[in-house]
């Protein structure tokens, strides 16, 4: 590799399916693989997209407006970022297996080896990363 950092953003109006979320991540991943020849594992690959799914889904639940996906290669790890317009931050729930629903913030969090949460002076950005090869730490 070049020295350059690998990255890759999409914004979304808010109305879009979130596949189109997924399926960016994939192809970031994918050209991981294929342009840089970098391994990534089909756990960090499903992991990847999941995370995706899960965090753009709550920006078009739960923000009113556009939200913004980054995809960053950084430490042997994608670090995924959505950027949305809702300032107040989600809290993660205690485990409940009986609870129907609700549960996303956990996936996440459980698939991460780090997970943050900020407030900007608008909206809010939240950042979880993914190792490509292994399992979390």
């Amino acid at each position: 590799m070049s020295g350059r950092p690998v990255l890759a953003a999409v914004s979304f109006v808010g109305d879009e399916p979130v596949s189109h979320a997924r399926h960016a991540a994939w192809d970031f991943v994918n050209e991981l693989q294929a342009v840089h020849g970098i391994p990534v594992s089909d756990r960090a690959m499903g992991s990847v997209q999941l995370v995706v799914s899960e965090l753009v889904t709550n920006a078009h639940k739960y923000a009113p407006g556009p939200c913004l996906l980054n995809l960053e290669l950084t430490d042997g790890a994608v670090e995924i970022g959505v950027w949305d317009t809702e300032s107040t931050l989600p809290v993660p729930q205690s485990p409940d297996p009986g609870r129907v629903g609700q549960h996303g913030l956990e996936i996440v969090i459980a698939l991460s080896r780090s997970f943050e949460l900020h407030r900007d002076p608008v909206g809010k950005r939240i950042k979880a990363t993914i190792p490509l090869t292994g399992n979390p730490t």
